[in-house]
């Protein structure tokens, strides 16, 4: 059993970090072609975050752009996955929460945001995080 809960735990790091950098790549055109684009992703950023001040749309989707870079990063490496997996299931969740005030409770469902948000918390949930940084720096801490 602890054989498979480390395997399911590697591939929730892996699939969460990638997902956020699939979404990242997107807005920034490394997809090439599949690329939304930066502009698309501004007023698509204004649309979900219908509530809030137009003015604050830029820096909503600067700062979530910067943090789906961060936890992705953090989540592949396996470093403080923790607090990465906390921090990426309340930054997906949040999107949830606007996605269904902006458009109603289907699109956040049809998107799987609500599952992807669930995978992030169980993951935050995890007793260790074999083949990661934080696990060559808890064994390093132990030899001490």
């Amino acid at each position: 059993m602890k054989k498979h809960q480390d395997t399911a735990t590697l591939l929730l790091r892996i699939s969460l970090g990638i997902g956020f950098l699939s979404a990242v790549f997107s807005r920034l055109g490394l997809w090439g072609e599949y690329s939304s684009g930066w502009q698309n992703f501004v007023t698509y950023t204004e649309k979900v975050n219908s509530f809030a001040p137009k003015n604050s749309i830029p820096i909503i989707a600067i700062l979530s752009t910067i943090l789906e870079t961060l936890l992705a990063l953090m989540l592949l490496a396996g470093y403080k996955t923790r607090l990465a997996a906390t921090g990426a299931a309340i930054l997906t969740l949040l999107f949830a929460l606007a996605m269904a005030y902006s458009f109603g409770i289907k699109d956040p469902l049809d998107y799987s945001v609500l599952v992807f948000a669930s995978a992030a918390f169980l993951l935050a949930t995890m007793p260790q995080y074999r083949w990661s940084i934080d696990e060559i720096l808890l064994k390093n801490i132990d030899q001490l």
